[in-house]
């Protein structure tokens, strides 16, 4: 684990809880913001007949989304501070675009879900805090923002607080902050108006988090291309192209190909910068093996020693369907893992979830638009897969359309 690579943080909450405001005040009071784009806000927020700079409108970039004064889309922005880089995912508040919360929260190492201070746990909060649950986010903060509206009193940052604790359970663990985005208190500095606060602003506690880079995991390596130039130079060379999903391969190494469930050494690795005796987690390199095998795109190399993924066809999996045309029993679909793609027929939908409540409701004929649930899957090949919760990289897939090409749905392996 390191806090040297960015961390990926998506923020969430309500419609009107401040998203857009705390992220520009997170760039604004770090220092992130060039003089140019705070004369743009500032002038955007004068034709409005604005008052005050409204830093929302440093994310909110769609016309859309400035005519309304909502989040519509999920935007991006990056930015770092002498202590570490940052790249920010603003998604929506609004129920019809849960999707675009799924999209934040799948490769975020945190997600900082606001609640109003005023209007405590909402609907949409409890949605935003079970996705962000469901996608296993490794660090949830949970901002109680608007605290200068409530005269920053502690008796209302501490019934959100345990509201929200309430419904996460005792196996979800969460960090509060209380915060007034509009006034800058506990953004980026320490707000003297909550003495009764003694925990870190939330920049601070975002600098301070850990990423787990899977170095520690077992090791997990998908064939992406199978390099044979055949040159009169190289006219024997055969490598194994892609990148290290997790753990550590060393040269000499023993290991499996999966599916097909042959055993051998790494002979070489082969990176960017030149040959290696091992590479880890996020690297992208060839493999060279001892003797001949019949390796082809998208086989998995594991280290024998190691716990192997689970090799079937048959895929229990939480889906997050964010396609309008729905997801229905019996229809064959193609699911991409890794460097694979394969059909595969939905066999059942065993539970859709109610957000709100945190509730699974047994059975479904159908997964609509914004629709959470679990399902069966039987793929016409087998995958290599792990189960989400140990392995986001291996225990993910994407459901698509085989006719047009388009995705459907995020699933995550159980």
């Amino acid at each position: 684990m390191t806090t040297e690579t960015a961390l990926r943080v998506a923020t969430a909450g309500s419609v009107d809880d401040g998203k857009s405001t705390l992220i520009g005040r997170l760039l604004l009071d770090s220092k992130a913001l060039l003089s140019d784009q705070i004369e743009h806000v500032a002038e955007a927020s004068r034709r409005r007949g604005l008052e005050r700079t409204d830093l929302a409108l440093v994310t909110d970039g769609l016309r859309a989304e400035r005519e309304q004064g909502i989040t519509i889309d999920v935007a991006w922005r990056y930015f770092a501070t002498p202590r570490r880089r940052f790249v920010l995912a603003d998604s929506p508040g609004h129920v019809q675009y849960t999707r675009n919360m799924v999209t934040a929260c799948s490769g975020a190492d945190a997600a900082v879900v606001l609640v109003d201070a005023r209007k405590g746990l909402l609907e949409q909060t409890r949605r935003h805090l079970f996705v962000a649950r469901l996608l296993a986010v490794p660090h949830l903060v949970v901002a109680v923002n608007k605290m200068d509206a409530v005269g920053y009193a502690h008796e209302a940052f501490a019934r959100v607080r345990d509201d929200v604790a309430w419904f996460l359970g005792e196996e979800t663990k969460a960090t509060f902050i209380p915060v007034s985005a509009l006034a800058g208190d506990n953004v980026v500095e320490p707000s003297r108006a909550m003495p009764w606060y003694d925990g870190p602003t939330l920049l601070a506690h975002l600098e301070e988090l850990e990423t787990d880079d899977g170095e520690g995991a077992p090791a997990r390596f998908t064939v992406q291309w199978i390099v044979r130039p055949q040159s009169a130079a190289r006219p024997d060379y055969r490598g194994y192209a892609g990148r290290v999903a997790s753990g550590t391969l060393r040269v000499g190494a023993r290991v499996r190909l999966l599916p097909s469930d042959e055993t051998t050494r790494i002979a070489r690795i082969e990176t960017p910068r030149g040959e290696a005796d091992e590479a880890r987690a996020g690297e992208s390199i060839v493999v060279h093996l001892e003797g001949d095998h019949d390796v082809a795109r998208g086989e998995t190399i594991v280290v024998e020693s190691e716990p192997a993924p689970r090799v079937t066809s048959e895929i229990v999996a939480d889906v997050a369907w964010v396609h309008k045309t729905p997801g229905r029993p019996g229809a064959t679909y193609l699911v991409k893992h890794r460097a694979r793609e394969v059909r595969a027929v939905l066999e059942s939908i065993d539970a859709r979830y109610d957000v709100a409540t945190g509730a699974a409701i047994a059975g479904g004929d159908a997964l609509d638009l914004n629709a959470l649930g679990r399902v069966r899957l039987r793929t016409s090949e087998p995958l290599c897969v792990d189960a989400y919760a140990a392995s986001r990289a291996t225990g993910s897939l994407l459901v698509i359309d085989p006719a047009t090409g388009e995705t459907l749905a995020g699933a995550m392996c159980v």
